[in-house]
């Protein structure tokens, strides 16, 4: 029996997300289609490539060295089919640095024919969505220590204390997008190295909310610069506090272990060369 190029490509995808459900949403194809070409790539090398398991697959050593021979003709196959601007990427992050920073950053990709689906949430189910291969690339605030996933520093958050009028900090309002206060606790411990024992006045979920409550004098906060830098250059906001190193926190671009698609690769080195200065021909050490 031949074996086409298709059956390549669908065993390279199962083997690449580590389940039939992963590769049949990254190939636009039905489970069964998959199933189906597995077993027809399976019947034609006369071996099995796959150890089916509750939750995905695990590939057999045929599998493991049949992926190290096909993977790079099939991607640079994949390279001359397709404009890398082609292509649907998926993306996740969090809200507001996806809105205010990400998203702009990949307009003229998108104007160029990206398709984008956009997931907005926190990075520990961000991560286990690429995991899982619903998700091609995410922006996580943390490092990610699950072994499938490789992760480059992206952005380095820096994160002010603000409000709308010069106040005590003491005695004004604290708005918080967590009852735990993250954020602000954080800032007191690196800053003034003791800790917050304050509640939170008001909670939103939403830094941008947040943000729009400290412009109406409703209090103080601490807050991503890059969400609060246009309202400190006008004077619509003023620092209660400027630390002579302010807190930082490194957010990752993560995605799977593996060769990304072109689409996927093409919004990776745009993201590096806005933020880390990164040409689209270097790799950060991960």
């Amino acid at each position: 029996m031949a074996i086409s190029l298709d059956l390549l490509r669908t065993f390279l995808a199962v083997h690449r997300e580590g389940s039939v459900t992963g590769a049949a949403r990254r190939l636009a194809l039905s489970q069964p289609t998959v199933t189906a070409q597995l077993q027809a790539l399976e019947a034609a090398l006369g071996r099995p490539l796959f150890v089916r398991q509750p939750r995905g697959v695990t590939p057999t050593p045929a599998a493991d060295l049949l992926a190290r021979q096909v993977a790079g003709p099939l991607d640079d196959l994949a390279g001359v089919a397709e404009r890398p601007e082609e292509g649907t990427v998926r993306l996740g992050g969090a809200a507001e640095f996806l809105t205010d920073l990400v998203l702009p950053a990949l307009a003229g990709l998108v104007a160029g024919g990206l398709k984008l689906r956009v997931t907005l949430g926190l990075s520990d189910d961000l991560a286990d969505a690429l995991g899982t291969g619903a998700l091609d690339l995410a922006v996580l605030t943390s490092r990610p220590r699950r072994r499938q996933l490789r992760a480059e520093p992206l952005y380095d958050e820096e994160f002010v204390l603000v409000a709308a009028t010069a106040r005590d900090v003491a005695t004004t309002p604290l708005v918080s997008y967590a009852e735990e206060l993250p954020i602000i606790r954080r800032y007191w411990r690196s800053v003034f190295d003791q800790r917050q024992h304050r509640t939170a006045d008001v909670v939103v979920p939403d830094l941008h909310a947040v943000r729009a409550l400290v412009l109406a004098g409703a209090g103080c906060s601490v807050l991503p610069e890059y969400l609060v830098r246009a309202d400190l250059e006008a004077g619509r906001l003023v620092l209660l506090h400027d630390p002579p190193v302010p807190p930082l926190n490194t957010l990752f671009l993560a995605h799977r272990d593996g060769p990304l698609p072109p689409a996927a690769a093409a919004v990776r080195a745009r993201l590096l060369a806005t933020f880390r200065g990164v040409s689209p021909t270097e790799t950060l050490p991960r």
